[in-house]
């Protein structure tokens, strides 16, 4: 069969469009890698007296364009709870607590113990790049870079390299006493890449606001609710994405994730 100069032209623009459709796909696929390879992984440490499966409820109300955008890991607490949880007849327990305080918060029992179990899950678990804490949570996170930096705690782990913290406070702030392990966690400013939610009705505001100032260029959302993960109105979400696109950058720029 003869093939006419038409015929030519013909086959020839199919297999450029062939060609040209199967980079289009190739070039998704990349970009799509790319994405998921700095889709930043944070380890999700609860509140008092709850659990990770609680968190994850309440986190997880948050927008799609914030959810899949993060690699959210939820974790329990190693201790039940040893005594009624603010959120019974809320939330179906167990519930837990990462470590125990007196009623003045001036002495604590089993905060060593606390970071072992967290550093031996992010161990075995990670890599991790970041940590997100709520309320006693967020106490815990807010400290880890500050231990980890002078040799205290997590020496086992990568760097901590991102922090949320929604409700926190900082240990020896206006009426915490501290861990002996936490006693110098904040000498220095934390640079440390933080974004910090902050509930304008919340009794924790005060220490919110102290935790707040101890950080490098904080990233600050606030809100009009109480002690709660709150939904995100329209500036609170471009003030998360925006954070959140800005530690993607920083883990493209250092060429992937920390390896544990």
């Amino acid at each position: 069969m003869t093939m006419t100069c038409h015929d030519y032209v013909m086959v020839v623009g199919r297999v450029n469009k062939i060609k040209s459709n199967t980079d289009y796909y190739e070039a998704s696929d990349n970009i799509m890698e790319k994405q998921i390879q700095n889709k930043p992984r944070f380890l999700c440490l609860h509140g008092f007296r709850t659990s990770g499966q609680i968190l994850k409820k309440q986190v997880l109300r948050w927008p799609e364009s914030v959810k899949q955008k993060l690699d959210l890991v939820f974790l329990d607490g190693q201790f039940p709870a040893q005594g009624k949880s603010d959120v019974e007849g809320i939330f179906d327990p167990p519930y837990y607590e990462w470590f125990q305080a007196n009623q003045d918060f001036t002495e604590y029992k089993n905060f060593d113990e606390c970071l072992v179990y967290i550093e031996d899950y992010m161990l075995k678990n990670g890599p991790f790049d970041g940590v997100l804490g709520f309320s006693q949570g967020a106490f815990l996170a807010a400290a880890m870079p500050g231990m980890q930096e002078q040799g205290l705690a997590l020496q086992k782990i990568n760097k901590i390299k991102f922090l949320i913290l929604i409700s926190g406070a900082m240990f020896g702030g206006m009426k915490y006493g501290t861990p002996k392990l936490a006693s110098n966690a904040f000498s220095e400013p934390i640079n440390c890449p933080s974004l910090h939610i902050i509930g304008e009705a919340d009794f924790m505001k005060p220490e919110s606001i102290i935790l707040q100032k101890a950080f490098v260029d904080p990233v600050v959302i606030n809100h009009p609710k109480g002690h709660t993960i709150p939904r995100l109105d329209e500036k609170s979400l471009a003030t998360m994405l925006g954070f959140i696109d800005k530690i993607q950058g920083m883990l493209s720029d250092s060429d992937g994730h920390s390896k544990n």
